[in-house]
C-alpha cells in the first residue's frame, strides 16, 4: 500500500487553513509495491465521480445590524424619554424627549445640522419637504430645495399634530434624520441625564441583519462583492446572503496576540427579514472561490504516492486492483481533481475504510 494515509492527512489540515488549491507534491513515496497491478485489494472503494468542484472555506463572523451609527441630541435639557434598546423606529417616530418636548424621526442623508424656515435652500430642506408629503401634510410641495410659504405650512400642520408650538420652522430639538427606518442598540443616556447639544443620545442601526467579517488577506479572494454566500446561523439554521461590501485596506485586529492584517467584509441576507438571531452573536459564513466545471474527481483519501514522486489510486474492477497514474488539479470539499488515461466516471477506486 502507498502513503494514502500521509496524503489524506496533509490535505485535511491544507483544507481547514484554506479550501481549494492546486497541488504539485504532497506525500514522499514507501520502498513498496512497484508493480502497476496488485493482488490485495483496498478495504473499500468510492466511484470516480464527474462534475462541477467547487472551492470554499468557512470564515466565522458576527451577526449584526447595518448602519451602526450615534445620534447626538438636537437641544439642551434634562432627558424626559428614550426609546429603548431594541426599539424599532419608523418615520415620525419618537426617539428621545429633552424636557417633554419629543424629537422625532425623519428619512434622509443630510444631517439635521439647523432650524429649517422660509427661504432657506439646500438638500435638508429637499429631504424635509419629501417628509411631509409621505406623511400626508404637504402634499403640493415642489420635490426642490426651496423653503417655501407653503413648506412653512405644511410644517406648521406637522407641529398641530403633535401638540408643537405651529412656528412654521422645525431644527434639531424637533426632528432627526436618518437613511430609513433605525433600531436602537444602545441607550447611552438615561431619564434624568442632563443633555447638550452634539452630546451622544442613542446608537441606532437599520433594521437589516448583516455579517460581519475579518477576513486574512490570504483569504481575500474569496470575497468578491456580489457573490453569493451560505450563512450558518447561531440557530443550527442557514440562509443564503451576499457580499455587499468588500475592504480596501488591511488592519491589524484588537486581539493582542493575533496581528494577521485582515479586510472588512459585509454579507447581507437574501431574506434579512427571516433571519433571526442575538445580535453581536456568531455566525459561520461559507465563501465560495474557483469554480472547475465538469471534471473527474476522487475522494482526498484515494490518493497513493507512486515510487517516482508521482501520484496515483487504486481502480478496481473483476475482483483486482491496479495503480492508475494521475494528475492532480484542485481540492475542494474533501475531494480531488484528477485526470489521466483510461479514467472515466464510475470507474471504482480504493479509499481508506470508513
Amino acid at each position: 500500500m502507498r502513503a494514502r494515509t500521509m496524503i489524506a492527512a496533509v490535505v485535511a489540515v491544507a483544507a481547514v487553513t484554506g479550501g481549494g488549491f492546486a497541488v504539485t507534491g504532497l506525500a514522499q513515496p514507501g520502498p513498496k509495491d512497484s508493480g502497476h497491478q496488485q493482488s490485495s485489494l483496498p478495504p473499500a472503494t468510492a466511484p470516480i465521480q464527474q462534475g462541477d468542484l467547487v472551492s470554499s472555506t468557512s470564515i466565522d463572523g458576527t451577526l449584526g445590524y447595518s448602519r451602526e451609527s450615534k445620534l447626538n441630541a438636537g437641544a439642551g435639557g434634562t432627558l424626559t424619554w428614550i426609546a429603548g434598546s431594541g426599539s424599532s423606529i419608523e418615520r415620525d417616530g419618537r426617539l428621545y424627549a429633552v424636557e417633554g418636548k419629543d424629537v422625532r424621526l425623519m428619512y434622509g442623508t443630510e444631517p439635521m445640522y439647523r432650524v429649517l424656515r422660509n427661504g432657506d435652500k439646500g438638500a435638508d430642506v429637499r429631504q424635509l419637504k419629501a417628509n411631509l408629503r409621505t406623511l400626508g401634510y404637504g402634499s403640493g410641495l415642489a420635490d426642490d430645495e426651496t423653503f417655501t410659504p407653503g413648506t412653512a405650512d405644511a410644517v406648521k400642520r406637522w407641529q398641530k399634530e403633535h401638540g408643537l408650538k405651529e412656528s412654521g420652522q422645525v431644527g434639531p430639538e424637533q426632528i432627526a434624520f436618518a437613511a430609513g427606518p433605525v433600531r436602537v442598540q444602545s441607550a447611552d443616556t438615561a431619564v434624568g441625564d442632563r443633555t447638550a447639544p452634539g452630546q451622544k443620545v442613542m446608537t441606532t442601526t437599520s433594521s437589516d441583519r448583516v455579517v460581519q467579517l475579518r477576513l486574512k488577506v490570504s483569504d481575500a479572494a474569496l470575497a468578491k462583492a456580489g457573490g453569493k454566500v451560505q450563512v450558518e446561523l447561531p440557530d443550527g439554521t442557514s440562509a443564503s446572503g451576499t457580499v455587499s461590501s468588500v475592504g480596501g485596506t488591511a488592519k491589524v485586529g484588537d486581539d493582542p496576540n493575533d496581528k494577521t492584517p485582515r479586510i472588512a467584509v459585509t454579507v447581507t441576507f437574501d431574506a434579512s427579514g427571516k433571519v433571526k438571531g442575538i445580535d453581536k452573536s456568531p455566525a459561520t459564513v461559507k465563501l465560495t472561490g474557483e469554480t472547475r466545471k465538469n471534471v473527474l474527481s476522487v475522494p482526498v483519501g484515494a490518493l497513493l504516492a507512486l515510487d517516482d514522486g508521482s501520484f496515483g489510486v487504486q481502480v478496481v474492477a473483476d475482483g483486482t486492483a491496479r495503480e492508475v497514474k494521475v494528475r492532480l488539479g484542485m481540492f475542494a470539499q474533501g475531494r480531488v481533481e484528477i485526470s489521466g488515461d483510461g479514467l472515466r466516471s464510475g470507474l471504482r477506486v480504493g479509499v481508506p475504510s470508513t
